[in-house]
């Protein structure tokens, strides 16, 4: 028999629901078999699959030691090769509610993400915080994301309570507000404006751009300014080099990068929606070979402290340094 204490993130959950969450390889079937035959027990009670666990429940379940060793065995993960330790440095905030990091360019947001054997901000996370959470069934997770070559501000829910709300403002894109900072190449059309065109996804793209500009599909509302313009001089002749603060009011997938490109003003080195030759001659002599964007600031509805939250990530140097160089 094994004895659970019911916690804040393990709580408001239906019994079946933490139990498939317990017990990862019991089927549907025969975690309902369980509380039949009574080897579920709430406070000394049997309780339906349907009952809504509340903090400090007591739950007992009766299985032998051998079918728990056999219903909890985790499969085998994949081995994850360069498995860089979280860098504390990058911690913008922290909280008993959530994290909030400057997340490096080049690294995945999750473990699924791309089929890779890289490590990912959710492993490091996890491995960051170790057993300081005390759930059952909960973990650290994502309330957004951004792009793997995109750094900047990336907020983690450690509490689900503050996960589940966070959640629901980012994808109703209410109490939020997200700044993003770009280097563009050219000149934009005007010093502030509003680019107000759809995006249409494309899953399964191999030789078309993912995301397109579509009548047919999805909103997509962004607004910029121009914050400084650089003329930089290559063999090719001389190119205006745009800093550019962007505001998104919807959060569609490379909505900045597709938006910026349709003006004729791509993000510098953008490798899937800018010149791949000139990428290459600014990787060469500026040491930049990532898209140039990043999330700089956040406001957002902190439910704790009942106020918004403004945070604000520091530029990276491989972005400084190519403005410096200019």
């Amino acid at each position: 028999m094994r004895q659970y204490t019911i916690t804040e993130n393990d709580a408001a959950q239906r019994l079946d629901k933490f139990l498939k969450k317990l017990l990862p390889n019991a089927s549907s079937s025969l975690i309902y078999k369980f509380n039949r035959k009574d080897k579920i027990k709430i406070n000394g009670k049997r309780q339906d699959n349907e009952y809504k666990l509340q903090i400090g429940d007591i739950v007992k379940v009766f299985l032998l030691d051998s079918d728990f060793e056999t219903l909890t065995k985790k499969v085998e993960e994949k081995k994850i090769e360069n498995r860089d330790k979280f860098d504390v440095k990058n911690i913008v905030y922290e909280d008993a509610d959530m994290l909030v990091i400057n997340k490096e360019p080049g690294i995945n947001v999750h473990p699924w993400d791309y089929k890779t054997k890289e490590t990912n901000i959710i492993s490091q996370v996890q491995d960051y915080l170790g057993d300081k959470l005390n759930s059952l069934t909960f973990k650290p997770s994502l309330v957004h994301r951004i792009d793997r070559d995109t750094s900047g501000i990336l907020i983690i829910g450690k509490k689900k309570d503050m996960l589940t709300k966070l959640v629901a403002d980012f994808k109703e894109h209410k109490k939020v507000k997200k700044v993003y900072y770009a280097i563009a190449i050219w000149k934009l059309p005007h010093k502030t404006g509003k680019i107000d065109k759809k995006l249409l996804r494309i899953e399964w793209a191999k030789n078309e751009d993912k995301v397109q500009i579509s009548d047919q599909w999805q909103t997509a509302l962004t607004h910029y300014k121009v914050l400084k313009e650089h003329i930089l001089k290559t063999p090719t002749g001389e190119k205006v080099i745009s800093e550019v603060e962007v505001e998104i009011l919807t959060g569609r997938m490379h909505q900045i990068r597709v938006h910026l490109a349709s003006l004729g003003t791509p993000i510098l080195w953008d490798d899937k929606y800018w010149d791949k030759p000139f990428n290459a001659y600014i990787s060469k002599n500026f040491w930049l070979s990532r898209q140039a964007l990043h999330a700089w600031k956040i406001d957002f509805f902190h439910y704790t402290k009942w106020k918004t939250q403004t945070l604000e990530a520091k530029m990276k140097k491989d972005l400084t340094n190519f403005i410096n160089q200019l």
